[in-house]
């Protein structure tokens, strides 16, 4: 008696650049992963078409699933500066948001960043993780300091956001 191997489908994400049209999309999974700032659809659409060589959209069976918006520091071309990281819940579990990240830096307009940076609160473990892993990873190293502080940039509104600054190694360069 032959017996069937029973199969489950593990779907592949890509990856790739994002559109004007995106735009919407974007901001709709934005608003669904909270607690990321909300910005406007103008700003993600902006996003889309000044930024978007600098900015991944993963897409799984035609639906957009993850969005990382990135750019490139207009006063330090060696600093490639991410902005937002969502993924939907419904790709949660996958790396996709460290699978994003690498698609990203191994871009041509990346071939000579040697720093990633990004701003995170003390108390968003989940951004903390994502990134310590990346730089794990990557064998890059990570370093973190008060950037935009409570009191002094959100008149106490809102908590201190860290600047967390990953050394890329000269092998990942190589490799972009």
């Amino acid at each position: 008696m032959l017996h069937s191997l029973k199969r489950t489908h593990t779907p592949t994400p890509t990856f790739r650049e994002p559109t004007p049209a995106d735009g919407p999309e974007i901001w709709e999974l934005i608003q669904a992963c909270k607690p990321l700032d909300e910005n406007s659809m103008y700003c993600n659409l902006i996003q889309c078409d000044h930024f978007r060589d600098t900015c991944v959209v993963a897409e799984l069976d035609g639906r957009i699933v993850g969005w990382i918006s990135a750019y490139r520091l207009p006063d330090d071309a060696e600093a490639l500066f991410v902005w937002q990281v969502a993924v939907s819940k419904d790709a949660r579990g996958m790396g996709l948001d460290g699978r994003m990240l690498q698609a990203l830096v191994r871009r041509g307009v990346c071939k000579d960043i040697t720093r990633m940076q990004t701003t995170i609160t003390r108390d968003n473990e989940a951004s903390w993780a994502m990134f310590r892993s990346f730089a794990n990873r990557q064998g890059g190293e990570l370093e973190a300091e008060a950037h935009f502080t409570r009191d002094t940039h959100f008149q106490g509104q809102q908590a201190t956001e860290h600047m967390v600054t990953i050394k890329m190694p000269e092998r990942l360069k190589a490799a972009a």
